[in-house]
């Protein structure tokens, strides 16, 4: 089955109409962990068949102008999924066992994107078509920026800039202090003025100089940070939702063509591309040499970086797997549309343990900060869970579900709500 994310209450419905049929799994026990969860078959041994595997037939990039050159990335001050590999991973602690609200900020529609936490500031995009600054510590509005469409993009900051896609098809270059626009940049589909043509979904990544995202339009880009130029784009045979990572100068991203693609980050010329069984909405993480990401075939996959050659995957219990995949100690967290958030081994694949949290899909992607995993769920419900054993430390429930991934930062867990809240716990 292909899922193809057009609209947001209709894509909702498609998923709950299309997707009826498919029961959760079975908890060990409600709101426990379930140990030792296997796959239909051994993880490891669902080798790549005719439709899942690496292709190496590259179409030509098209090239702007000349390279820049990208080797060992250097992070952005905030970025999606923690840093430019997408691990998911922030090196500080979050609230203990029984966080407060600490604030919460209210917008005129749901908040799906994630919040970028940078020089005291939290940065985040809300359906209603703002772009929105709020103090760190108050929560209390800095600014906030007008789009010409819903803003599911997470942002991206770097130098004093924040960078963030908005579903009005063009990239945005914003000053972090102010809220002044710098520079905008409009995709290939959106030149007919239609929005949902060149969505910019995607989060971007900022490295040496360049943005990196992709679009509804099919197009992944490389775009000048100082004046929003194209430098290359490479087109994919479907929309491009998933956001790319950066590690030892390629780019990786997910398409809706159901490949998972490898680019030279410099010149966007294809390296390989791995095939799975349907659309990849999930944005890939870099660890290790695998890079690891879910597909809405309702697998998770580990390629190796370079050959882009199967390493294992696993089969959820559920249709889809939707979110991202957070890499630590040796264990990749993800969420799937079965409720459940699984850890597995990364070298192997098999089930370390898994947390149900009930019949309402996981579609948030896990943080891990501090020996605790933190994400969301279509239940509405913020949890933490510990990584070692699988138990919940807390939960928090807000006023709906919740697709936002939590961003962790001194204490503090943020994330967003589709009750249009942006939320802050902590112990204070």
């Amino acid at each position: 089955m292909r899922v193809k994310r057009l609209g947001f209450g209709a894509l909702l419905l498609a998923l709950s109409m299309a997707l009826a049929a498919c029961s959760p799994a079975a908890p060990a026990g409600s709101g426990a962990p379930a140990p030792e969860a296997p796959a239909s078959k051994p993880a490891n041994e669902q080798a790549a068949g005719p439709t899942e595997g690496p292709i190496d037939v590259p179409p030509a990039p098209q090239r702007q102008d000349g390279p820049s050159a990208v080797g060992v990335p250097e992070q952005s001050e905030a970025a999606f999924r923690g840093d430019l590999q997408r691990s998911g991973v922030y090196r500080t602690h979050g609230p203990g066992e029984s966080p407060h609200l600490k604030w919460k900020f209210s917008t005129g529609d749901g908040v799906y994107s994630s919040p970028a936490v940078a020089a005291g500031t939290v940065y985040f995009g809300s359906r209603d078509g703002y772009f929105y600054a709020v103090d760190r510590e108050s929560g209390q509005e800095k600014w906030k920026l007008k789009t010409g469409h819903a803003v599911r993009s997470s942002a991206a900051v770097q130098d004093g800039v924040v960078y963030f896609g908005s579903h009005d098809g063009r990239l945005y270059a914003v000053d972090a202090a102010s809220g002044e626009m710098k520079w905008t940049f409009r995709t290939r589909g959106a030149a007919d003025d239609s929005a949902a043509a060149g969505a910019v979904e995607s989060s971007p990544a900022v490295c040496e100089g360049v943005v990196y995202t992709g679009s509804s339009d099919g197009y992944v880009y490389a775009i000048d940070a100082a004046s929003g130029k194209e430098k290359w784009h490479f087109r994919t045979e479907g929309m491009v939702l998933s956001s790319p990572a950066l590690a030892d100068g390629l780019l990786y991203i997910g398409s809706y063509d159901g490949h998972l693609y490898a680019l030279d980050a410099q010149t966007g010329a294809l390296r390989w591309r791995f095939q799975t069984g349907d659309s990849v909405y999930s944005t890939p993480a870099v660890a290790g040499g695998t890079v690891f990401f879910g597909s809405l075939d309702g697998k998770v996959y580990a390629v190796d970086s370079r050959s882009g050659r199967l390493k294992w995957s696993f089969r959820t219990a559920g249709a889809i797997v939707w979110s991202s995949p957070a890499v630590e100690g040796g264990v990749v967290y993800i969420g799937a549309y079965d409720g459940n958030l699984y850890a597995l081994d990364a070298a192997t694949g098999q089930v370390k343990w898994r947390y149900w949290t009930g019949k309402k899909a996981v579609y948030s992607s896990p943080a891990v900060a501090d020996g605790i995993v933190h994400f969301g769920s279509r239940d509405g419900c913020l949890y933490a869970v510990n990584t070692q054993t699988g138990r919940l430390e807390w939960k928090f429930q807000t006023g709906a579900g919740i697709e936002s991934s939590p961003v962790v930062a001194e204490g503090i867990v943020f994330c967003g709500s589709e009750d249009g809240q942006l939320y802050a716990l902590s112990d204070k």
